[in-house]
């Protein structure tokens, strides 16, 4: 594939968040971009976002857990802006709880979106990935895979985030195919602003408190993520592959 060819690129859980500014910042890297969400019409602010700046981009309702849903929304890429070799596995839920107080349907749900859901995508756009030779994946993991209170069903999906890159990229990388993690620190997002309310905390106070530990003394935005991935996922990082980046304004112990 020449590099002068407009790549595409899918970027689940896009509505909002770090999805849409990965979304606006590939996009501004000069990709197509398909706007996957849950609700088509959450995707609407994204891409009006994108194309009024110049770019080309379409929204996709799509259950990522769903693997009708995810076939059907690859294919529809494919005929609407192209064959898909830039994937970013975004989409995520939270539904925290402490161990003796999670439900099982809790449990299943976080594994479903975060670890069934970039199954499902990878699988699907892989197979236009090794017919182009040419294939970047990026996984959302985040620094909860280290273990965080109250996360265990989130923390053990964001840690299986990075057990499933490092597989992709050994098997994929012979097709010119790259697999990384991005693992966010503390990011300003509404799931964050849905973790202060958890512990009973205003969302400004939240922020203030968590910049405190973070050595650069400021929180994440969507912004910084979408600066790392756009990184991985791009030509110069052919030679970048199975790596866990933390972007959380320091190291983590």
């Amino acid at each position: 594939m020449s590099t002068t060819e407009q790549r595409v690129a899918v970027v689940t859980g896009a509505a909002r968040g770090i999805g849409a500014a990965t979304a606006v910042r590939l996009a501004a890297e000069g990709r197509a971009v398909a706007v996957i969400d849950l609700d088509e019409a959450a995707c609407k602010d994204t891409v009006a976002q994108i194309t009024a700046a110049g770019g080309k981009a379409i929204a996709v309702g799509c259950d990522v857990a769903d693997e009708a849903q995810v076939e059907a929304a690859v294919t529809r890429i494919a005929a609407e802006l192209g064959a898909p070799t830039i994937l970013v596995n975004n989409a995520g839920v939270l539904r925290d709880n402490l161990l003796f107080k999670m439900s099982a349907s809790d449990w299943d749900t976080v594994m479903n979106v975060h670890l069934r859901g970039a199954f499902l995508m990878s699988r699907a756009c892989q197979a236009h990935m090794v017919d182009a030779g040419f294939g970047r994946i990026v996984n959302l993991s985040s620094s909860s895979a280290l273990g965080n209170r109250g996360q265990v069903n989130y923390a053990a999906a964001k840690a299986g985030m990075q057990g499933f890159t490092k597989t992709l990229a050994k098997e994929l990388g012979k097709f010119g195919i790259t697999a990384n993690s991005v693992a966010p620190g503390f990011i300003a997002t509404e799931m964050t602003k849905a973790t202060a309310e958890r512990v009973g905390m205003g969302f400004e106070d939240f922020q203030a408190a968590a910049a405190t530990q973070i050595p650069v003394q400021r929180v994440g935005t969507p912004e910084d993520i979408a600066n790392a991935i756009a990184f991985f996922t791009g030509d110069a990082a052919g030679f970048v592959s199975g790596q866990v980046m933390y972007v959380a304004g320091g190291p983590l112990n």
